[in-house]
């Protein structure tokens, strides 16, 4: 960067310089040329002066090396020219500046010379007895300018050259030390300041890329974390019903149960199958729920057909509880994961059933607000305390866990209802007292049109 910036700098410094020896060449050869004109009109005058009083003598033994001086009669014959054959010379009445001098006395012209071969300044002066007399000189050249001022340029180039490469070094150093210095991981220090406040836009960048980075790495190892114990947790919960059941089996195996527990013991090995088998399908779905449901199809449905669906599934455990378990609402058409819905409605309702007391009831409400679905879930259970309302979501969190064991739940239900709700962008509110029940308030909003944001 350091040396883009030094080579910028020393293009930029070297093209303002020699544009601006160009102008002032420009400026040079207009103001000498000014001056050549006036010197030659000076010259003019003070010939004339001389002719009128010595006559043609005037120009013997006239030093006249930088003029071309010619005298011409009043009908334009050249009666003097001292750089030419005045008999040879044509007519020169009709040159610009012997017509201006005989009409105004004086006149003056810039052409080619076709007798001298170059291009000249004339100054003519009108004599009282009617003749004229010119002077001419050779017009500057530019590369005359140039090659006059040949070593002091070249001088003044040489030292442009070294200063502009010095300080556009220096200044490239100056530019680059403070961006050179910046300690990225904290760019807030140096907001204000007035080194930084052409790059402060970049430096705000820095630090919001800086915090999301942050809070990326956060999130990661908060996610290693999750899944380490959600593995260590896995382990543990399959190890249980693994052991009774290799217990179980190893005393049927070695004939150590008597003929009339072999049908409990036989009960005992696929109720522990069961909840094994369950807590592996709860695995897997909260496996597809962390890859936020990629391959689940989104579809409109209505959420009371998917909680009337759900409820009817679990009536053989409700009656196996003693509780009752009801469906009220209106419909509630959303489009979302049918498959997702009916996991949220099956979960809240199996552990509003596992968790309530012998004769209690589960109420679950289903009605439509605005472009939401909103699902309520009341029960008349245990309740939960309150410092364990942030934590009934985490996987395997139990709130009593010697009832969570006896009515055979994973720890996983909750979990499973949070992600899904999730995944539809919805909201989950919990309202409990213990022992009086608990209301969960799930709101699934319509899923946004293609096009949408």
């Amino acid at each position: 960067m350091s040396n883009k910036i030094f080579k910028s700098i020393w293009v930029v410094a070297i093209s303002v310089f020699l544009a601006s020896l160009v102008f002032i060449m420009g400026i040079s050869y207009d103001y000498l040329s000014a001056i050549q004109k006036k010197q030659l009109k000076a010259e003019t005058e003070l010939a004339a002066q001389g002719v009128l009083r010595a006559g043609e003598r005037y120009f013997e033994d006239l030093d006249t090396e930088d003029y071309r001086i010619t005298w011409i009669d009043a009908a334009g014959s050249v009666l003097y020219d001292n750089e030419a054959n005045a008999e040879r010379m044509e007519n020169h009445l009709e040159r610009e500046e012997v017509r201006q001098a005989i009409r105004d006395g004086y006149g003056e012209s810039v052409r080619y010379s076709s007798t001298l071969a170059d291009k000249q300044f004339y100054a003519a002066k009108r004599l009282p007895d009617g003749s004229v007399l010119r002077l001419s000189i050779v017009q500057m050249a530019v590369w005359t300018l140039l090659l006059g001022f040949a070593q002091p340029i070249c001088l003044v180039i040489l030292i442009a050259l070294v200063l502009s490469f010095v300080l556009a070094s220096r200044l490239a150093k100056k530019i680059v030390k403070p961006i050179n210095e910046l300690d990225l991981d904290d760019p807030e220090q140096y907001y204000g300041k007035e080194e930084y406040k052409e790059i402060e836009p970049l430096l705000w960048h820095i630090a919001v890329q800086q915090g999301q980075l942050k809070k990326d790495q956060a999130q990661i190892e908060k996610t290693a974390l999750i899944r380490q114990e959600f593995t260590a947790n896995v382990s543990h919960e399959l190890k249980t019903p693994l052991h009774a059941i290799s217990g179980y089996a190893e005393l049927l195996e070695n004939g150590m149960v008597k003929a009339d527990d072999i049908q409990p013991f036989a009960g005992k090995i696929r109720a522990e199958a069961s909840r094994m088998a369950k807590l592996v399908e709860d695995i897997i779905d909260l496996t597809e729920l962390d890859n936020g449901g990629a391959e689940m199809k989104w579809e409109h449905c209505d959420l009371y057909r998917i909680a009337e669906n759900a409820v009817d599934s679990l009536d053989v455990a409700a009656s196996a509880m003693n509780v009752t378990v009801s469906v009220e609402g209106t419909d509630a058409p959303v489009k979302a994961i049918p498959r997702l819905l009916y996991s949220i409605v099956y979960n809240l309702c199996d552990n509003a059933i596992k968790y309530n007391r012998s004769g209690g009831s589960v109420a679950v409400g289903v009605r439509q607000s605005g472009d939401s679905a909103v699902l309520t879930v009341t029960d008349t259970g245990v309740g939960i305390p309150k410092e364990s309302r942030e934590r009934i979501f985490e996987r395997f969190y139990r709130v009593d866990k010697s009832r969570s064991k006896e009515v055979g739940g994973t720890g996983l239900g909750l979990s499973i209802v949070k992600h899904a709700v999730m995944i539809h962008n919805g909201t989950i509110e919990v309202n409990s007292k213990p022992g009086e029940g608990t209301e969960f308030i799930v709101t699934i909003p319509n899923a946004p049109k293609e096009g949408e944001a």
